[in-house]
């Protein structure tokens, strides 16, 4: 029995989870759940799962979660903040982590699970955008085996040789393909762009997921913040990984050797099987996701991403490139923005332009410390939130005008 630490329970990664141990019940337990404040969803995971611990990172969810279980009589020790997320990811009883909790607030939990030397399955982004190097060298130091749960990531892993932590050409690797669907605006064009909504936006083609990711893969963030992501787990040059739009989501990712092979891993678009494959590893085990059918799905085709409709992917590189803390900014900046789009206050087109501005204005520093990393993030939300609060009441003007 391997006991699993869940980070991020109450979203849809999480929810993918939980379903997934429930299909292989004499192989795992939950030890810990963790969520922000969705007090409700905790409650029916607690009385449904048994976990020893809850952990809210909301102090007044956390209160308000221990009254309820309480009162429906379930043994389960709440835990709250940021303390109580690297408590239960580093806990001596605990196995398996997923990481799964959105933005920065993931970064902590994901680093005490690397030091703890536990087996990590990472779908928190911003742990290796914010802090790459400082996160690979934890995870070295601890002994912790590092599972990517990205589709892309976890498709490359799988396309890999078994020495996958290893320079490209160390392993006979040219390049890496990630994929993109192109999102929900792929053939918009710039003047459609201007007019898109959050509601709009929050329409995938293809995958199921939260709000947040939604509005990035909308935007290619999402595909910019994987190149970073991709950098860091495979040790690639910004040269060696490439974005191909592929609309189908059928292949989740490439990787070309140098021998002129390219091996892809294909799969319908659900998130159940990198989850199954990250918690079974070195093992196969059941997903519960329907076989993929070549037939029913008829063609596959490729484009090159549109960088000048699209600009964050762009953003993404460059920050890349510009190494240090630009990665930090850029997702601090896009965080912000995103969110800032979801309540209505700016229009989609705003989002880039306030990442470059923030990247624009901001110094980049050489990585020092997690401490640095997370000053520097709150900086460059500080940085946004002022723009933001400089467009007066209008949310109709544009940020790249103030």
């Amino acid at each position: 029995m391997q006991y699993v630490t869940i980070l991020g329970s109450t979203g849809t990664i999480g929810q993918q989870t939980l379903d997934v141990i429930a299909q292989h019940p004499e192989r795992y337990g939950v030890f810990a759940l963790a969520a922000h404040s969705r007090v409700d969803l905790m409650l029916q995971q607690c009385a449904q799962y048994q976990p020893r611990f809850a952990v809210m990172q909301d102090a007044e969810a956390a209160r308000q979660l221990k009254q309820c279980l309480a009162a429906e009589q379930l043994p389960v020790e709440v835990l709250s903040g940021v303390d109580g997320l690297s408590e239960v990811a580093a806990h001596e009883d605990v196995s398996i982590v997923m990481a799964a909790v959105v933005g920065a607030a993931g970064l902590l939990p994901a680093l005490a699970a690397a030091r703890a030397g536990k087996k990590i399955l990472l779908a928190n982004k911003e742990t290796l955008v914010m802090a790459g190097q400082l996160f690979m060298d934890a995870v070295k130091q601890g002994q912790a085996t590092l599972l990517p749960i990205d589709s892309e990531h976890n498709a490359i892993f799988q396309a890999m040789p078994r020495q996958s932590y290893q320079a490209l050409a160390d392993v006979g690797v040219n390049q890496i393909i990630l994929t993109a669907s192109g999102g929900p605006f792929r053939g918009y064009t710039q003047t459609q762009l201007q007019e898109v909504t959050p509601a709009l936006a929050l329409k995938h083609p293809n995958w199921v997921m939260g709000a947040k990711i939604t509005i990035d893969s909308s935007t290619l963030m999402n595909k910019g913040l994987e190149v970073i992501e991709a950098r860091w787990l495979f040790d690639a040059r910004p040269d060696q990984i490439e974005v191909v739009v592929h609309p189908q989501s059928v292949i989740h990712s490439m990787v070309s050797y140098v021998d002129g092979s390219i091996l892809a891993q294909l799969g319908n678009p659900d998130m159940r099987t990198p989850i199954a494959y990250g918690l079974g590893y070195p093992d196969r085990i059941a997903s519960g996701v329907k076989p993929l059918s070549l037939i029913d799905v008829a063609k596959l085709e490729f484009e090159a991403p549109d960088t000048q409709r699209f600009p964050c992917l762009r953003l993404a590189y460059e920050a890349l490139a510009a190494g240090g803390t630009a990665p930090a900014i850029l997702n601090a900046a896009n965080e912000v923005a995103v969110a800032a789009f979801l309540q209505e206050k700016i229009h989609y087109l705003d989002i880039p332009c306030l990442i470059e501005r923030t990247l624009q204005s901001l110094p980049v520093e050489t990585v020092s410390s997690i401490e640095q990393l997370l000053a520097v993030d709150q900086q460059a939300r500080q940085f946004v939130e002022h723009a933001l609060a400089a467009q007066a009441v209008s949310p109709l003007r544009k940020v790249a005008s103030v």
